[in-house]
């Protein structure tokens, strides 16, 4: 089944998770002054997401003084979601776990099949979801959005702050919205 894209301006899907604090995470409970940015990794046995959350949590000051809340989440459980936030250092960036696939295929993320062991030696979970980055206005709905096949050639968050900030100076619409006969 192939996964369908959100649509910029409309509502986006329900996200309720537990983080790994102990604390649950339900997107809209409490939406950030500007966004909310939801990054979807892979889970701990991609070296390349931990890299690319260790430049989210080095940049979390700068999304914060936007006024754009953090969350990564993947379908690991709590155990290995726990280990990928020590392994970023997180502490401005919540962590998320247990992203049920159903949901993580309407959020219009692809889903792969574990291959064994990956080059740092850790299993992938026998199906996980792949990467995604979007940012969800204060009124629940979609601003942007990016979805990716593997984890290769991700959106930068340096490039997402510059883009943020053109947006909020500019009050630039969401765009790709047009669903209509081309």
């Amino acid at each position: 089944m192939k996964p369908q894209p959100l649509m910029p301006r409309a509502i986006v899907p329900t996200l309720d998770v537990f983080t790994i604090d102990g604390e649950r995470f339900i997107l809209g409970a409490a939406p950030a002054e500007k966004f909310d940015l939801v990054v979807f990794y892979r889970g701990l046995h991609c070296p390349i997401c931990a890299k690319y959350l260790l430049e989210l949590e080095r940049l979390a000051p700068d999304f914060k003084k936007r006024g754009v809340s953090l969350i990564a989440i993947s379908s690991d459980d709590q155990e290995r979601g726990k280990k990928m936030a020590d392994k970023v250092g997180a502490s401005e960036v919540k962590f998320g776990y247990g992203l049920d696939l159903q949901t993580a295929r309407s959020w219009g993320l692809y889903i792969s099949a574990g291959r064994g062991a990956t080059s740092i030696g850790i299993e992938e979970p026998a199906l996980f979801s792949e990467p995604g980055v979007f940012l969800i206005k204060p009124d629940g709905t979609l601003y942007y959005g990016s979805t990716q096949t593997m984890p290769f050639a991700r959106p930068q968050f340096q490039d997402l702050l510059g883009a943020i900030d053109f947006a909020i100076a500019k009050d630039y619409p969401a765009r790709g919205e047009y669903a209509g006969p081309v």
